[in-house]
């Protein structure tokens, strides 16, 4: 994949210190934990509205975005993965793990700075675009790419912390700190710049190859019905996948294994990925690899698969061997695993075999696209939505077809699930969404979103408190930039 997203990379990549890049973060936020402004000149052509554009996609690739603060938000909290690496290393995930975090973890900070900062980027576009002189379709389509970007930040934020500051105008220094907005508020935001953009975005396949990786009409339905569904509105989840489900752009054809390679990479199973390119010069990717590859022998080995995770998948089923790294295990590039590596397990989708692309800057830099929404994940929530409906067909029809390639020619694993009852159905879904998206950063909200997180978290070990831990804390740091203006969540 890497060389088709290469050229807008570099673009973005050009216009980043002029965008709130990561160096200036901390500064921004000891002034104002909610915007920042930029240079008056840069919005001036169209060379600079897609550079300015590109600057939002180079944020989801960022350190506080996507990278330790997201896996300890999203994925260490769930039943699905633990902290891993060393006992010693980097204590402060444990906080997340055993549900003990409090206001003060800087992790909570890093995540709430790579959500806003991705926001006051997004701002910028969206405020200060109508003004240049330039082709106004593009334009039309860079401000509504940008709005998604921004719906995609506020889902992280609303999903980690309720309500939260509701920013939508570029903010300078001297502005005053923003109280928290509800949490339906933040929805009806998100749903207003989906809905916009939904009106103007192409389709995946509108795209020429140089673009690709740049968020479609599909990828705003996606997050539409993933916010619908959180929400508890089926019919809207029902409708939209639907809609993308019969738009002719994606399908359940790449095998499972294959998905989280680099030939997996932009096919039609994916809605929506954040573009990592292994750049001659360096600095197109990220360390999301590095991160959670083998401890002692690739990688730092953080966010681990967790034994309960393990024994979870149904007896036969390949998505198991394609999600998880054993000891010892030889890889299909060759590489073997260390028979005595710190942790038992590695995340698999994480791995970045040695005959794929390489970054000068070694794995610190990989490659490795991080995938956000699957077309699988459409497929379910359309079975999940079904099911609710009274629909059972129609929901056993497509659990069946993730099955189906799930199983592929191996007829005797996973066989159809044959429907009984709602409640019977509904636990098939979520049961095939775990196995489905295992390490895939939607675990622990699914079980929020489902109202049995501690019912499921607490038999595991994990200090998980009905009415508190739904939500982390809002960051201290924040609280104190605002003056006491931002308040914080109930039991923190």
């Amino acid at each position: 994949m890497n060389t088709i997203a290469k050229n807008w990379i570099r673009v973005a990549l050009a216009g980043t210190l002029l965008l709130t890049g990561q160096a200036c973060s901390e500064e921004f936020l000891d002034k104002k934990p909610q915007g920042e402004l930029i240079t008056e000149d840069f919005f001036q052509s169209q060379e600079g509205a897609l550079k300015a554009t590109n600057a939002i996609y180079w944020q989801l690739r960022q350190w506080p975005t996507h990278i330790f603060a997201f896996l300890a938000v999203s994925s260490m909290t769930s039943d699905d993965a633990e902290k891993g690496s060393e006992p010693g290393d980097a204590v402060f995930l444990n906080e997340f793990d055993q549900f003990t975090v409090t206001a003060t973890n800087f992790i909570l900070n890093d995540f709430w700075s790579g959500q806003y900062l991705g926001i006051a980027k997004a701002n910028q576009v969206i405020q200060r675009l109508p003004g240049i002189q330039m082709d106004e379709t593009l334009k039309a389509r860079l401000i509504a790419e940008a709005k998604v970007l921004r719906a995609y930040f506020y889902f992280n934020l609303v999903r980690t912390f309720g309500g939260v500051p509701k920013i939508t105008a570029i903010q300078d220094d001297n502005a005053p700190a923003v109280p928290r907005a509800s949490r339906q508020e933040i929805y009806q935001l998100i749903e207003q710049d989906l809905n916009d953009a939904i009106a103007v975005l192409p389709e995946k396949s509108a795209y020429a190859a140089e673009d690709m990786g740049r968020v479609t009409k599909g990828a705003a339905k996606g997050w539409l019905a993933k916010v619908a569904m959180y929400q508890g509105k089926w019919n809207d989840v029902l409708r939209l996948t639907d809609e993308i489900m019969k738009s002719g752009q994606y399908d359940l054809k790449t095998p499972y294994e294959v998905i989280f390679t680099e030939a997996g990479e932009n096919t039609s199973e994916s809605v929506f990925e954040v573009q990592n390119a292994a750049l001659p010069q360096g600095g197109g990717g990220s360390q999301y690899a590095e991160v959670q590859s083998v401890r002692g022998q690739l990688g730092w080995g953080f966010n681990v698969p967790s034994e309960d995770l393990v024994k979870s998948y149904e007896a036969g089923d390949p998505r198991k061997a394609a999600t998880i790294i054993e000891r010892g295990e030889r890889m299909p590039d060759g590489v073997v695993v260390l028979p005595n590596a710190v942790n038992p397990y590695y995340n698999q989708k994480a791995y970045v075999a040695q005959n794929e692309t390489k970054s000068p800057n070694g794995l610190g830099d990989s490659n490795k696209n991080i995938r956000l929404l699957r077309y699988a994940d459409i497929v379910l929530m359309n079975a999940e939505a079904a099911n609710e409906l009274g629909q059972s067909q129609q929901a056993v029809t497509s659990l069946n077809a993730v099955r189906a390639r799930a199983r592929g020619s191996n007829a005797a694993v996973l066989p159809d699930v044959k429907f009984t009852s709602k409640e019977q159905l509904k636990q098939a879904i979520w049961k095939e969404r775990r196995s489905e998206l295992a390490m895939e950063h939607d675990r622990f909200w699914d079980l929020v979103r489902q109202g049995r997180a501690g019912q499921v978290l607490r038999p595991l070990g994990k200090q998980f408190v009905e009415g508190k831990n739904e939500v982390m804390p809002i960051p201290q740091p924040q609280i104190d930039a605002s003056g006491g203006v931002l308040t914080q969540n109930p039991g923190y």
